[in-house]
């Protein structure tokens, strides 16, 4: 069982990973938050509508890649440090 533990803790940030891009992606296509409510995926609407304001897809694409690549490294960080099977 101590192997599970550091299976389900590293497992985590990947969930969150995850959670963030189903959100963003139904914010995205109207299914997600009720409209007018601040999210990721009415960001990259507005700017999918209004195309000569680029700086807000650019804002938007930059948050996201970055607070995915953050989880990802830890989620990696993690698995590093608590995996037994590792030597350093």
């Amino acid at each position: 069982l101590p192997n599970a533990a550091v299976a389900s803790l590293t497992a985590i940030p990947f969930v969150f990973t995850s959670a963030i891009t189903i959100i963003t992606s139904l914010d995205f296509l109207g299914y997600g938050l009720p409209p007018g409510t601040p999210s990721l995926g009415e960001l990259i609407l507005q700017a999918k509508t209004n195309v000569s304001a680029y700086w807000i897809g650019i804002e938007a694409f930059l948050v996201i890649t970055t607070m995915l690549g953050l989880l990802v490294f830890i989620g990696e960080g993690l698995r590093n440090s608590f995996d037994p099977n590792i030597n350093n």
